[in-house]
């Protein structure tokens, strides 16, 4: 098994994520850019200075440990062995109509940020948006208003890398707010501990749910089966929102230039999309944002009706995000529904089968020499021997070997010294053999 000494070992070995929190902690030697077939990776800059272990510390690619009291008393202590810390679990959704419709499921971590910067005088929040001039692509942003976040709502299935702005929070005259995946939330946390102005400007940490980070070259694919026959050719792009939990909606210029529109059912688009997920998120043992002050999520526990309204599962995970909280429901900011702790493993029965999925995945894995991300303070044997029947189990185990061969877990990502843009890559034809060996993959939906 190769050790993994360097940032570039971290990706080489297929367990990047994509946060960026290399690239902010060392800026001199490390840039994000978007490899179409991988995700958002670090690359090299010309006349790249040494690394200085900085990335490292704070990668969450090689693992995560979680070191929180067990013994807090105000801890849903029940929760803990599934779903990490939790003190609070509530329904609820944002309190302006317009957040409220135009978030994937609620808006409540716009209103959530929002609160932030107009009650409690934050001074920005670090999150992700699409890109105006590749709409197939995001980009970081630091937004200051209720405008900026609005703008920017809506999940964007594509690949994300907001701690690589980490650097504008840590120079900000004050606190401010972080969104981003839940392996973002654990770069954040561990670079905190690289950077005191970090640590101090981190007002609150905002992570919502991810079932894994679909590459660049699917969402072409996709847009190329519905109409959009280049990357040029597409004008806007939203894979959720506007209505719950809203639709993949693709705005184009066809090839005689005349303005096109297309659409597919959330489920529709997630259930291609998610086949192209990059490998370090088939072995992720946080999916709900363990490591945030506050995790958002679909209250998945009930049907959605029809031309329902938005509504979100919001889990405090530490006491200064259940002061937030609470405090956010005072204010009008949020909205509550219900107040439930039985509502997370209601809204997400898979994922409990998902941790004993991963120990069985890890231990395939280091069977055969694959490299694998170390994790301390999760369980996963229990899960593993308690909640899968004997013939999960040994399809959890012979589809990780299947995966290890089909996915080239044993020889190392190749780099090129310089990566292509992703505006520039050819999308492989939608019903390619690759794209069917994609849809035969079989995973969890969060």
């Amino acid at each position: 098994m190769q050790k993994i000494k360097t940032i570039e070992d971290v990706r080489r070995s297929h367990l990047c994520t994509g946060c960026g929190a290399c690239a902010s902690l060392e800026p001199q030697r490390f840039t994000m850019v978007d490899v179409a077939d991988e995700g958002r990776r670090p690359a090299l800059k010309k006349d790249a200075a040494p690394e200085t272990g900085l990335g490292m510390a704070a990668c969450p690619g090689i693992g995560l440990q979680h070191d929180y009291d067990v013994s807090d008393t105000e801890l849903l202590s029940e929760l803990g062995p599934a779903w990490g810390p939790v003190y609070r679990v509530i329904e609820g959704h944002a309190g302006d109509p317009a957040i409220r419709f135009a978030g994937s499921s609620g808006g409540a971590a716009t209103a959530l940020a929002l609160f932030c910067l107009e009650q409690r005088g934050m001074r920005g929040v670090l999150h992700t948006a699409a890109d105006p001039e590749q709409p197939y692509l995001n980009r970081t942003v630091f937004s200051r208003d209720r405008s900026g976040l609005l703008g920017a709502t809506g999940s964007r299935y594509a690949p994300s890398s907001p701690c690589e702005g980490l650097d504008q929070v840590a120079a900000a005259d004050g606190p401010c707010v972080f969104i981003g995946k839940p392996c973002d939330a654990a770069a954040l946390q561990r670079a905190q501990q690289q950077s005191s102005a970090l640590r101090e400007n981190t007002g609150l940490a905002i992570a919502f749910f991810c079932a894994g980070v679909p590459n660049t070259s699917a969402t072409l694919e996709l847009a190329k089966h519905q109409g959009a026959k280049s990357p040029d050719h597409i004008k806007s792009l939203r894979y959720r929102g506007n209505g719950w939990p809203g639709n993949w909606t693709l705005d184009y210029r066809d090839e005689e230039d005349k303005a096109q529109s297309s659409r597919m059912s959330y489920a529709e688009s997630w259930d291609f999309l998610q086949k192209h997920r990059q490998w370090r998120c088939y072995v992720c043992a946080d999916h709900t944002g363990e490591f945030a002050d506050i995790a958002v999520g679909d209250p998945w526990h009930r049907t959605i009706g029809p031309g329902e309204m938005g509504s979100s599962l919001i889990v405090a995970r530490t006491r200064r995000g259940l002061e937030l909280l609470q405090a956010a429901l005072d204010a009008g900011y949020l909205e509550m529904v219900s107040d439930d702790p039985s509502l997370l493993p209601r809204s997400q029965p898979n994922l409990i089968a998902a941790r004993g999925n991963l120990w069985a995945r890890l231990s395939v894995m280091r069977l055969f020499g694959a490299c694998t991300p170390h994790y301390s303070g999760f369980a996963l044997l229990p899960f593993w021997l308690r909640e899968l029947s004997l013939v999960d189990k040994m399809h959890s185990l012979l589809s990780t070997v299947r995966r290890i061969f089909r996915k080239r877990l044993l020889r190392p990502v190749a780099v090129a010294q310089h990566p292509q843009p992703a505006q520039q890559e050819i999308p492989r034809p939608f019903h390619s053999r690759a794209a069917k060996a994609a849809r035969e993959e079989v995973d969890i939906h969060v």
